[in-house]
């Protein structure tokens, strides 16, 4: 289990639509502010029905002024903490974590190369503007569906100019992953952050090209996949269970409801402490995590719980517990 957050008091200043689906919060910790740096994050206490719960949102920007600001995205298969999140108005009393770091922006390299798909902009938006005041050598290549979803590129545009380049699903562009790694300098880095379908052709682009493993870094969110969320069952014979997961609920959740001891960290598919053994599977497997590698995905014997899901049936599982 994760370390306990150590909780404080802040304040929801005022909100802002960055495109039709993505809002800016500005949040204000008052005598509590930490300076965060390049790919921080703040954990966030949001109520899921009458249920308290945590998110977990990319810092967006240097926030000099004291006050942190994150960009949540609006989605129809939400477990409902953006559908919470939007409902807030200014003025509402928030708690919320001091900064945290898992996608840390490594000082002096020669070259890097910023990856960012859809809400994925958020921790790239503010990397490419630290490497802009520091001078460095960088390219961001930012996609999305439409124009209409580009979040902060205006303000990118005004800040990193040229070094900014946008590729829309709706006009055919797709950015050349591997061509923009061959551009890399030696020694450069990449960091990537969007879907898991776009984070595996980076990961497949980048073990392809030769360079070192620790030249990558990437920090997805979970709750995109290769099909749309729906309702499906888990099977767990040994404990004699059939659990529902519903369509805007995990499978950790799904699993913790029906009283069955989990262990898990980061809920986001990175870290694989929740992963599960699949005995069969009903119908497909829609894998969102970037912890199993493409060919032990192919294998469908394990899954990360925390952002994976089925379609098209069910799933039969083992899990950790032991507990007779």
């Amino acid at each position: 289990m994760r370390d306990a957050i150590e909780w404080r008091a802040a304040r929801l200043r005022s909100v802002r639509d960055l495109a039709a689906d993505i809002r800016l919060f500005e949040i204000d910790p008052g005598a509590d502010f930490v300076t965060p740096t390049p790919g921080s994050h703040i954990n966030l206490g949001v109520l899921i029905g009458e249920r308290p719960d945590t998110r977990c949102y990319s810092i967006v920007g240097p926030c000099t002024d004291g006050v942190y600001r994150i960009a949540v995205k609006l989605l129809p298969d939400s477990r409902g903490g953006s559908a919470y999140m939007w409902r807030l108005a200014p003025g509402a009393q928030l708690m919320i974590s001091a900064p945290g770091n898992h996608f840390t922006l490594s000082p002096g390299r020669p070259d890097y190369l910023l990856i960012a798909g859809g809400i994925g902009i958020t921790p790239i938006y503010t990397m490419a503007l630290a490497l802009a005041a520091a001078g460095a050598r960088f390219r961001l290549l930012y996609a999305c569906r439409r124009r209409q979803d580009l979040a902060l590129a205006d303000e990118l545009r005004g800040r990193i100019g040229d070094r900014l380049e946008i590729y829309l699903d709706e006009e055919g562009a797709q950015p050349d992953i591997a061509a923009g790694i061959a551009r890399l300098a030696p020694g450069g880095e990449l960091y990537a952050c969007g879907p898991v379908g776009m984070l595996d052709a980076v990961r497949q682009a980048w073990q392809r090209s030769g360079r070192p493993v620790d030249g990558l870094r990437f920090e997805t969110f979970g709750n995109t996949g290769r099909y749309a969320a729906e309702a499906f069952t888990l099977k767990i014979p040994r404990l004699g269970k059939e659990i529902v997961v519903p369509r805007n609920q995990t499978m950790l959740d799904a699993l913790e409801a029906a009283g069955v001891e989990m262990i898990h960290d980061c809920r986001r598919g990175e870290c694989g402490l929740c992963v599960v053994d699949v005995l069969a599977v009903e119908g497909a497997i829609d894998h969102r995590d970037v912890y199993f590698s493409a060919s032990q995905k192919a294998e469908n014997n394990k899954i990360c719980t925390c952002v994976s899901r089925a379609v098209h049936g069910g799933l039969v599982i083992d899990t950790a517990d032991r507990v007779e």
